[in-house]
């Protein structure tokens, strides 16, 4: 393969990854998920082959980028038109500590031994598990952490002197979520579908599928995200 060519290749190689990135958003780059890491490796391989195999047609490299990169679009809108779709394509949170107890099943589901998930505390300055309340392992790999009341740090509302509200539920949890109805977390929160109804007809919301996102908060109330138009 002579000078020019290998240019010409890395060169073409170049400007369709990049525009393909670009097409594909920036979900690949700020959410890496296994879906997202497949993809990104899948890609990478192609790229590299049609910049420096000389036994590569750039013409297939091309090919075989454009048509990987159409079933991660493909597979991007199921994912979000899915509740199913998504927990194929990137799984679903796991619940690593619950109310100050470790969950041991779910550390074993996700591989993670006792060092590893204080190695993750300690990234969020958490150095010791009796300042946590509940600890949940995103789907990206990233721990989300609810620290206990006691350990929190102070707001502006508590310097108002302000009583702290109810705490009806352990976290805030999703019931609307494109439209759809979560009946399970519903029933999880033991609320009735028709309880979710008044607090819609409050909000003057119609129906469900008005709604893209709504959350029952710790202290009960409802927030809602209407879907724009």
């Amino acid at each position: 393969m002579t000078v020019n060519e290998t240019i010409l290749r890395v060169t073409i190689a170049f400007l369709v990854l990049f525009l393909l990135a670009r097409l594909m958003g920036r979900k690949e780059i700020g959410q890496m998920t296994f879906f997202n890491w497949t993809t990104a490796i899948g890609i990478g391989s192609i790229a590299g082959n049609l910049a420096v195999n000389e036994s590569t047609l750039i013409k297939d490299g091309v090919i075989a980028l454009i048509v990987w990169t159409l079933f991660t679009i493909i597979l991007d809108m199921i994912d979000l038109k899915s509740k199913q779709g998504r927990m194929v394509t990137t799984g679903e949170p796991l619940i690593v500590i619950k109310a100050g107890r470790i969950m041991e099943a779910a550390l074993k589901i996700s591989r993670i031994d006792m060092d590893e998930l204080q190695a993750l505390l300690r990234q969020k300055d958490i150095f010791s598990l009796k300042d946590v309340d509940y600890a949940i392992l995103e789907t990206n790999g990233e721990l989300s952490v609810l620290k206990k009341e006691s350990q929190q740090p102070v707001t502006k509302t508590d310097l108002n002197i302000k009583s702290l509200k109810n705490v009806l539920f352990p976290l805030p949890t999703d019931v609307i979520s494109d439209g759809k109805i979560n009946s399970e977390n519903l029933s999880k929160l033991h609320l009735e579908k028709s309880w979710l109804d008044r607090e819609l007809q409050k909000a003057n919301i119609r129906s469900a599928e008005d709604v893209f996102f709504a959350q029952v908060q710790q202290d009960g109330t409802l927030y809602i995200d209407r879907k724009s138009k």
